[in-house]
């Protein structure tokens, strides 16, 4: 956990994610499309990339790639993002943590 915590503390926007994995890259293009420079970690290419999995799924991610968090807070997988994006919650939300102008 306190691995996670360095990965995100600092970062307005974090991506979990896997290359392999159509979903993840889904999300960090939507992110990338709206000018934002998040941190992508791809957990199937960094050491100990199985054990921040397992650290995801403790927190209730289910799948645990993609995974985002937004201003040190998790927000979720890709149905919460979408779901905020389609809400229009999710720009807003990127605004007040300086990951857009």
């Amino acid at each position: 956990m306190e691995k996670l915590q360095k990965m995100i503390s600092g970062k307005s926007v974090v991506i979990f994610s896997n290359n392999s994995c159509c979903i993840s890259h889904t999300i960090k293009t939507l992110f990338l499309d709206f000018g934002v420079n998040p941190t992508i970690y791809e957990l199937d290419e960094i050491s100990r990339g199985k054990e921040i999995e397992k650290v995801l799924a403790q927190l209730g991610c289910s799948p645990t790639v993609p995974v985002v968090f937004i201003g040190g807070q998790l927000v979720g997988g890709a149905n919460q993002v979408m779901s905020l994006h389609l809400n229009r919650s999710l720009v807003p939300m990127l605004k007040r943590v300086g990951a857009l102008i």
